[in-house]
C-alpha cells in the first residue's frame, strides 16, 4: 500500500454522545501518546455534543492524575466533512459507530470501535513501516478483514457512558479507554512504552 503524504497529517477523529466523557478522554490519551510524533493530528466530537461544554469533572479529575490537563477544551458536534476528512474515525459503542456511518456512508471502512481498533491492532502484521502516519494507514488498510475475525466480539466493544454516574463508574470507563489506547500506541509507536 502506498504510504501517507508525509506533508499531510494523518487524522484521528473520536467519536461518542455527548463529547465531554468518554471521547475527549481518548483524545488525551491519544494526544499524549503522540506527543512526540510529527504527522499526527487527533480530534473528538459529539454525535449529540453539549457543544461548547468543558470536559465532565470526573473525568477531568482522573485526566489530571496521569498528568493531563484539560484546560480550555470544549465539546464539538461531529460534522459530516470532519468525518470524511479523518483518516480513521474512533466510536466509544457499536451503535455510534452506525450513526457515522449512516451520516457519512463513504467512512465504513475506516470507522470502528476503539476496542475493535485496538485488537485489529493487536493482531495485525503491519511490517515494516516506521512512521506512526504509515502504521495507522496500513492497520485501517488491513482492519477490514480482520474484523470478520472477530465478528463473535462486536458484543463487547462498546465502552459504557459514565455520564452523571458514581465515581467508580468514571474509574472503569478511562481504565478501559486507556489500556485501548495503549493497544493502539504499543502498535504505532513500538519502540515506546505506554501506560495501559
Amino acid at each position: 500500500m502506498t504510504p501517507t503524504d508525509p506533508t499531510e497529517p494523518f487524522r484521528v477523529l473520536v467519536v461518542c454522545t455527548g463529547n465531554i466523557c468518554r471521547s475527549p478522554a481518548a483524545e488525551f490519551l491519544l494526544r499524549a501518546g503522540l506527543d512526540r510524533v510529527a504527522g499526527m493530528e487527533v480530534a473528538s466530537a459529539g454525535l449529540r455534543a453539549v457543544v461548547g461544554a468543558s470536559i465532565a469533572p470526573q473525568m477531568a479529575e482522573r485526566l489530571r492524575e496521569r498528568g493531563i490537563d484539560p484546560a480550555g477544551w470544549t465539546a464539538s458536534q461531529l460534522d459530516p466533512g470532519e468525518v470524511r476528512s479523518a483518516d480513521v474515525v474512533l466510536t466509544m459503542t457499536a451503535e455510534q459507530r452506525a450513526a457515522v456511518v449512516a451520516r457519512t456512508p463513504t467512512a465504513v471502512r475506516r470507522t470502528f470501535t476503539l476496542r475493535e481498533f485496538a485488537d485489529l491492532a493487536r493482531l495485525s502484521d503491519l511490517g515494516p513501516a516506521a512512521r506512526p502516519a504509515d502504521r495507522l494507514t496500513a492497520l485501517v488498510a488491513a482492519a477490514p478483514q480482520a474484523r470478520a475475525r472477530r465478528a463473535a466480539q462486536a458484543s463487547l466493544d462498546d465502552i459504557d457512558d459514565p455520564f452523571g454516574r458514581e465515581d467508580a463508574v468514571f474509574d472503569r470507563v478511562l481504565a478501559e479507554i486507556d489500556t485501548a489506547v495503549g493497544t493502539v500506541l504499543d502498535v504505532l509507536t513500538p519502540t515506546a512504552s505506554h501506560a495501559a
